[in-house]
């Protein structure tokens, strides 16, 4: 089995289970993003639900990317994190009054607004801050994103944004709002989609949506397509980088720009999946009835994916090179789900060895809970284990 290039011997000592980021892998992806969106004059906004380690931040910041966040927390994060305000985005489907005054009073790029009331609310907000806020509608373009139901957000029956049904009556209100400038318009279909003809799609439905607002005289400014792109979870070791080649050239090729306009993206999964791996260690091997059990000391506290959304994570075991058996890999957590993979084949395995649950670093550690009252793993970087 290809297993990743870990500094094993420097994990010794380290309280398992953590987190352990190579910051290699998440420059030479900010490097790949960089000379894609160079070539087309494309903004990304890194999405701050992935992850917000702070080491993993910076690294973000200094590649010059913007951030893209759902709650005050985020916009907080990225600030401290010593990203422009300039530029960072702020969705959300239920934002709270507390939310909205951080990014007015930090001038924040943009609002992406989600429904009529909390349009409202940001005009009576702006207003009452002496503010103007930048908005974009954030649109249901009702094209299907192939993807796991829990991770699609584009259809007309998702909780996310304004229907086209809806489209008419959010136009008109800007009549009346005074503290609230139309900006852009936003969109997002899902996460962890790999089929580009579903951005296919995505891009001839703006461009009809456009023609909508054409039609009435509105400029609009920005265009934002929201992110989604996913990774290989099967092969970390030979696909590292995501075909960011593919994906931004589908844009290109397929959305209609207006004359001015600025292109914007959302991506996070994308940016650092595969940089982050949840260090475990094995604590028992049990043997079943017809199967063997190894019982980690991590559990879905740490890596909730796979009990979440039935994702599949790469497992690895750093310390054998004996010949591969058939596991399920276990955690210690009370819950018949704290289950990471079932009938899976690695290297043998025994009480001690390291294990790595590889691609963690999208929706690892910031999903991490304290259920069962366990500690919070740590987290460490290639960086730091120099």
């Amino acid at each position: 089995m290809l297993k990743g290039n870990f500094p094993i011997e420097k994990f010794k000592g380290i309280e398992t289970p953590f987190y352990y980021y190579d910051l290699n892998v998440l420059r030479q992806t900010l490097a790949t993003i960089n000379e894609q969106t160079e070539q087309h004059d494309f903004h990304v906004h890194f999405a701050m639900k992935a992850n917000v380690n702070p080491e993993v931040l910076r690294v973000i910041k200094e590649a010059g990317l913007g951030a893209d966040c759902v709650s005050g927390g985020e916009v907080q994060a990225a600030i401290d994190a010593g990203i422009s305000a300039s530029k960072i985005v702020f969705a959300g489907v239920g934002k709270a009054d507390w939310e909205i005054e951080l990014g007015l009073k930090n001038d924040i790029f943009c609002f992406n607004v989600e429904s009529i009331p909390e349009l409202q609310v940001i005009d009576e907000l702006a207003k009452q801050n002496n503010k103007t806020a930048n908005v974009a509608l954030r649109i249901n373009p009702n094209v299907s994103a192939n993807t796991h139901h829990y991770i699609t957000t584009g259809l007309n029956e998702n909780k996310f944004g304004i229907n086209m049904s809806e489209l008419e009556s959010v136009i008109g209100q800007f009549d009346g709002l005074k503290n609230v400038k139309l900006i852009g318009l936003h969109f997002h279909i899902g996460s962890q989609i790999t089929d580009m003809t579903s951005f296919q799609a995505l891009c001839i439905r703006v461009n009809e949506i456009q023609e909508l607002f054409i039609a009435q005289q509105i400029k609009i400014e920005h265009i934002n397509v929201g992110g989604g792109l996913g990774i290989n979870y099967e092969h970390p070791n030979h696909f590292p980088t995501p075909d960011f080649e593919s994906y931004f050239k589908v844009f290109k090729n397929h959305l209609t720009l207006q004359p001015n306009q600025t292109l914007h993206f959302e991506l996070g999964r994308a940016v650092v999946g595969q940089c982050g791996t949840l260090i475990s260690k094995v604590l028992y091997v049990k043997e079943g009835t017809s199967k063997k059990f190894a019982i980690l000391d991590a559990g879905f506290t740490d890596l909730i994916r796979p009990a979440l959304y039935q994702a599949y994570h790469r497992i690895e075991n750093l310390n054998s090179t004996g010949a591969e058996q058939v596991y399920d890999v276990v955690g210690p957590i009370c819950e018949s789900s704290d289950t990471f993979a079932k009938d899976y084949s690695m290297n043998a395995t025994q009480r001690g060895d390291l294990i790595a649950l590889r691609s963690a670093g999208a929706y690892g550690e910031i999903m991490a809970s304290q259920y069962n009252l366990r500690k919070l793993p740590k987290a460490y970087t290639s960086d730091q284990l120099i």
